[in-house]
């Protein structure tokens, strides 16, 4: 049975994914807090097994070996990822989590790389460049979204792997829902084709740039270079290296009315590119690592929180692959399905 197999009508009755998150939900419909940027529902996926990655540590110049045993190393992460789900739910966001107690997925608790949902009811599937990834598209995901929310059709990319072609979902793009902009800066993880395609059937404009780090490294994915809220984008812009580039995507940015925040390639290095805005409990939560907050200025903290609350949770072990929280955060903008 294929993936989009997966998500034809499931027969008997509709459950919430829980009975917390389906009244999160709720709440954030009641008080009109639901945005089209900004979610109010995510999952996440617990791993039982996590490593960093071998196989992606080539091209991800954010990667470290992981300090312990690999079964510490693996309760660590599958602690860290239970805190964050907790303190998400403490802020009003619906959370769903999904364990993996497969050995074969290491880099499973990244999940925005090969899903992303859309408000008009679609889900898309996209191919991932390691193939020690691509078992992490699992069916049973598919099926309990299928359950909870209203999904209407299946777009699924992930025949590209067998092309050479790959692009990591909201890894390898950045989407300006409200503007319908797809940032995206070139790597292997982006082909430029394959983005073509995606933003033809989603309505987006691709905008397209090089990024790299001081040595020359390209960044690998976009994501962790920067992050558009309602009314804020966070960017390293100086890793832009063209200046024709850099003033390019910094326009779009600011044409779109919110507030900018540039960081520094260090603050990039410490993850604070890597942040996700949600809808919580009373407005927008931007939810980051406690290594992303403590690499922020007080000027650069105090831009963000006249726009958001930040929410900052420590997840060391999990940045050790080379990702942090807005990576380790699917965002789930379909529409929930009535009770």
């Amino acid at each position: 049975m294929s993936l989009t197999d997966v998500l034809s009508p499931v027969r008997g009755a509709q459950v919430p994914l829980t009975d917390a998150d389906a009244r999160a939900a709720r709440a954030a419909d009641a008080s009109g807090l639901r945005t089209a940027q900004s979610p109010s529902a995510v999952f996440l996926v617990r791993p039982h097994h996590f490593t960093p990655n071998p196989v992606t540590r080539a091209d991800n110049a954010f990667q470290r070996l992981a300090d312990g045993s690999p079964a510490d190393v693996a309760a660590r992460a599958r602690a860290e990822v239970t805190a964050l789900a907790a303190a998400l739910r403490r802020a009003g966001v619906a959370v769903t989590v999904f364990d993996d107690a497969s050995a074969r997925r290491p880099d499973s608790v990244f999940p925005n790389n090969w899903i992303t949902t859309h408000a008009d009811g679609t889900v898309c599937l996209f191919p991932l460049y390691a193939p020690n990834r691509r078992p992490e598209r699992r069916g049973d995901v598919l099926r309990r979204l299928r359950q909870g929310f209203v999904v209407r059709r299946v777009v699924d990319y992930s025949p590209g792997e067998e092309d050479g072609r790959f692009l990591e979902g909201t890894g390898a793009m950045v989407l300006d829902h409200v503007h319908r902009v797809a940032y995206a800066c070139r790597s292997r993880r982006m082909d430029e084709e394959l983005l073509a395609e995606f933003c033809r059937d989603r309505g987006y404009v691709p905008l397209v740039f090089d990024a790299s780090d001081a040595t020359g490294v390209p960044v690998y994915h976009t994501n962790v270079l920067m992050s558009i809220g309602e009314e804020i984008a966070v960017i390293g812009a100086e890793m832009i290296r063209d200046q024709i580039q850099r003033e390019r995507v910094l326009h779009a940015l600011r044409e779109s009315g919110r507030t900018v925040v540039e960081l520094t390639e260090a603050q990039v290095r410490s993850f604070a590119g890597n942040c996700k805005e949600l809808t919580g409990r009373g407005g927008p939560v931007l939810a980051m690592s406690t290594t992303a907050h403590a690499s922020l200025q007080p000027d650069q903290l105090a831009m963000l929180e006249a726009h958001v609350r930040v929410l900052a949770q420590p997840v060391p072990t999990i940045e050790a692959a080379g990702g942090s929280v807005r990576c380790m955060i699917a965002g789930l903008h379909l529409q929930r399905r009535a009770q």
